[in-house]
């Protein structure tokens, strides 16, 4: 079993937007330096171009046993 985390961010949804500094990197790897893994992203909100303006990050770590959250 596993557990997951999302982190939304926004990335603008511009065309020719620059997502240079959106700080994706720095999320990333604070999340990982606290044991989640990084497994990819669902785009949450658009622009009226097409262009994705959020995001949710999704970051995941094996579920410890005893937290509560076994039984579904």
């Amino acid at each position: 079993m596993y557990e997951y985390r999302y982190v939304t961010l926004y990335v603008g949804g511009g065309f020719w937007l620059n997502n240079a500094q959106c700080e994706h990197r720095a999320i990333i790897d604070q999340q990982a330096a606290q044991g989640w893994r990084y497994v990819g992203y669902i785009p949450t909100k658009f622009s009226g171009e097409g262009g994705s303006k959020e995001i949710d990050l999704i970051f995941e770590r094996p579920r410890r046993e005893g937290d509560g959250h076994d039984a579904l």
